[in-house]
């Protein structure tokens, strides 16, 4: 008798396994509604990643966190697509997203860390002179810092700002000064 019940455990997961072929098909040749229930699952799978790898991923926009946007992008639409294996895609994402979790815990816990994978903040503007050293380093010219200014401060008038930046996340901050000086 327990033979028999194994041999229908077999069976139904052969029968369940066909279905899921037909459901989400196998390898590139697959039809819109099979692409459309991958894609479907590859949201949810997506969504669950985005949530393991927190909030920052998707907030602070350092170099760390453009990488998992990039790599999570690029390997979930091969899952979709069929260019490559299903369950090694979502793993491989999944180890990607952990990755990410230990680089941001310990950019969190260690400056050296931080510097290394993160950068540093840039001056690029500060006394009245714009840093012409600062600004070759970070690939920017006047224009480009007057842009952030204009951006940020609502301004041209360099007399009412005290420093600018060009931050880790590559975006120009303006720090303007005090209403008494």
């Amino acid at each position: 008798m327990q033979g028999y019940d194994l041999f229908a455990i077999i069976v139904k997961n052969d029968e369940t396994m066909e279905t899921l072929t037909d459901i989400f098909g196998t390898g590139k040749e697959l039809n819109a509604l099979q692409m459309s229930c991958r894609g479907v699952t590859i949201f949810i799978v997506s969504l669950v990643l985005i949530r393991i790898s927190g909030r920052r991923s998707f907030g602070i926009r350092t170099p760390l966190d453009n990488i998992i946007v990039i790599l999570l992008g690029a390997l979930l639409s091969r899952a979709i697509v069929g260019a490559s294996p299903f369950v090694p895609i979502i793993t491989v994402s999944l180890v990607i997203v952990l990755l990410h979790r230990v680089f941001g815990w310990l950019t969190v816990h260690s400056k050296t860390m931080q510097h290394l994978l993160e950068g540093r903040k840039i001056v690029l503007y500060e006394q009245g002179h714009f840093q012409e050293q600062n600004m070759e380093k970070a690939l920017v010219c006047e224009e480009d810092i007057m842009q952030g200014i204009r951006k940020t401060a609502l301004t041209e008038d360099l007399s009412k700002i005290r420093e600018v930046y060009m931050e880790r996340n590559g975006e120009i901050s303006v720090v303007k000064k005090d209403a008494g000086h």
